[in-house]
Order: C-alpha cells, then structure tokens, then sequence
C-alpha cells in the first residue's frame, strides 16, 4: 500500500509526497456499546488501514483525491462547511482542533485504504486519525494520542453527527503489535494483552452494510440512558449485576435488556483479559459466543445474516469462538481460530454462506497492528 500512495501521489501531483501516513482499522474482540457507558474494551488494530500520501500547501485549504471513493475533497480551512460524504470525517476534525485551539494549516493528497467500508472496523476513526496525524505534522505540534482520541471523538459526536464512544479512536492512535488493547473508557487507561501465537483473528464480512446516524445506534445509547437514570447512576458502568437483578423489574423492558448486555458484557471484557493472559483460548471462545447471544438477545443489534454468519463460525471444526464485531445493523463477525483450521475454516463458512444467502461471506485473517504512525520511506 504504501508504494500504492506514493504511485499515486506522484501521478497527481508531479512530486514525491512529503509524508506517509498509516492509520489503522480495528475489530473489536469483546466488549460492545459498553464503551459511551463508560465501560470496559477489548479492540485490537488491524493490518488494514487507512493511508494518506501529502505535502504542505502554502495556503488554508485541504484537498484530497480519492483512490477509494468516487468523488474528491477539497475545503478551506478559513470557511469550514459540513459536507456529506466521506469528507465530513476530515473537515469534522479540521473543525474540532480549530475549536480546541490547535492551529491547521493547509495540505494536500492522497488517500487510498484496504478497509471494507461500512463493515464495522472502523474506517471513519481511521480517517479522522490519519487526518489528525496530518494536521499535526503539517502544523508542527505534539500528537498527544488520547486528546487526539478525544478529537475523532468529538468529530463523530458533533460534527457528523453519530454518539459513538471513544473506542475506535483510543485503538486507532494506541494499537501495538501482537497486542489487543484493554481500554477503560471512563478514565482511558489502557492495557496491552498479548494475543496467544496459536490461535488467529479472522474477520468475516457479512456483506451487509450499517450507518451509524440512520441505524438504531443512537437508540441504544438513548435506552442505556435511561436505564442508567433508573439506577441512579451517571453510567450504566456503576451499576452491579447484583443492583441490576434487584431492582431491575420496574424499569421498562427494552432499557432493561439493554442493560442487562452492558453490566454483562463489562464482566465478559475483564474475564477475557484474564483468559488470555493466562493463555486460555477456550474460555474467550466461549466468552465471545455469549456476548454475541447477549447483542442478539438483549441488545437487538443483530440481524439474521449476522446471526447465520455467527452460527455457521461456531460450529467450524477449529473455532473458539464468534461473534458480531462493531456497531451493528450489519458489518461483520469475528472469530477466534486455531492456526491450523483458518484456511479450511473460512472455507466451509463462505461456502455455506453463499448457499443460504446468495451474498458473499469475505474472509480476512488480521494481524494486531501499531496504532496511526508516520511510515518511513525506506521501509
């Protein structure tokens, strides 16, 4: 990818690019919508990324040609506009630094990716990373990685207009390799988790497509609200399972099943970490199949490919474990396999797939990644 951007840099713009940029994507092993309720994570970046290939421009505007969208961005950074489009994660993130003080100055280039777009890893934090990473270089000040974080943050939340957490950015700017990340979303404090060498990720896509602003997305932040109120407390993070199955019978039944999957789901989160580091790959395989039940059952955010796509993973020969990755509504499904049964593992479940649905199941088996990092050229 890499000679990719700058191919195409030098075909756009006559001159070597000045710098490269690489901002990954992510899958997220357990823990889902636990994050805006202050929760507890368990994301790893992925060897898919977002790439920008760029230079200076000696005046206020940003523009960028797409190798992976059909259409072309360029913005002045004096006028800031929202516009629809891939384009409102990078104007969202020119506007969130101006509002925190930062100066931007303008640039130009490229942007190419190997990320599935829509699929739920991710690619919209990528971009508002990669875009951050930019500004900093261009405008020679100290990327601090969690205010950073707390930008994309507040591009998705204000900009464009999604009330997601802070996940997807934390893993984006603080991915190690070989590490998946425990994140702590109430204070950001993060752990590295070594993945266990013998068993690999592999990332499903369901061919199927989710928004966070027209999916139920914002619904369930809503309900878990709400449920938190009941409970009297700010996040549903405060609230016990011991407190939930006490008091829990006079809160509506929506709010009370989402609930249920947050305090469920935290204990999974913390119970999984414990379970790799001691190297027990059995235990977060069956980890990972219970938060999938639990986003099925209790939160309502899968949908019958997403379901298929999981029960056809878990009965594999060689699968630990399965379950929805990301948002929801659509997207993909993750799976913990054992190294020797990847190959014929994603086999029969793409096979199987097709037959039911008449869509194809893709199969990428990814590597934990470093998190958004400037890329030497002669590596």
């Amino acid at each position: 990818m890499k000679a990719q951007a700058i191919q195409a840099f030098e075909a756009r713009f006559g001159t070597t690019p000045e710098y490269i940029i690489r901002s990954p994507g992510r899958v997220n092993l357990i823990g889902e919508h636990t994050d805006y309720n202050d929760g507890f994570v368990l994301p790893m970046a992925i060897d898919r990324a977002i790439w920008l290939a760029i230079q200076k421009r000696e005046d206020q505007n940003v523009v960028l040609h797409s190798l992976v969208f059909p259409d072309d961005l360029a913005f002045s950074l004096q006028d800031l506009q929202y516009n629809k489009g891939w384009g409102k994660y990078v104007s969202g993130v020119a506007w969130a630094l101006q509002q925190e003080g930062y100066p931007t100055f303008g640039w130009e280039g490229v942007l190419l990716s190997d990320i599935p777009i829509g699929a739920g890893l991710s690619s919209s934090a990528a971009l508002e990373m990669a875009a951050a990473k930019a500004f900093s270089i261009i405008g020679d000040w100290t990327f601090d990685r969690l205010k950073m974080a707390k930008i994309g943050q507040r591009t998705e939340n204000e900009w464009v207009g999604a009330n997601t957490g802070i996940m997807d950015q934390t893993i984006a700017v603080s991915g190690q390799a070989g590490h998946a990340l425990l994140i702590d979303c109430r204070d950001l404090s993060t752990q590295q988790v070594r993945l266990p060498d013998h068993v690999s990720v592999v990332i499903l896509d369901s061919s199927t497509r989710h928004s966070h602003t027209d999916s139920g997305y914002n619904v369930r932040r809503e309900e878990c609200e709400t449920a938190a109120r009941f409970f009297g407390a700010s996040h549903l993070r405060d609230v016990t399972l011991k407190d939930f199955v006490l008091r829990s019978a006079d809160l509506g039944d929506a709010p009370r099943r989402r609930a249920r999957h947050v305090i469920t789901e935290n204990e999974r989160v913390l119970l999984a970490v414990s379970a790799l580091s001691e190297g027990n790959v059995i235990e977060m395989g069956k980890l990972m199949n219970e938060s999938h039940a639990s986003m099925r059952d209790d939160f309502e955010i899968t949908i019958e490919e997403i379901d298929l796509l999981a029960d056809l993973a878990q009965s594999e020969t060689g699968c630990l474990g399965a379950r929805l990755t990301g948002g929801g509504f659509g997207g993909c499904v993750v799976a913990l396999v054992e190294n020797q049964s990847v190959e014929q593992f994603t086999k029969n479940v793409q096979f199987t797939y097709a037959q039911r649905t008449g869509l194809e199941a893709k199969g990428y088996v990814c590597q934990p990644a470093n998190g958004v990092e400037v890329i030497p050229f002669n590596l």
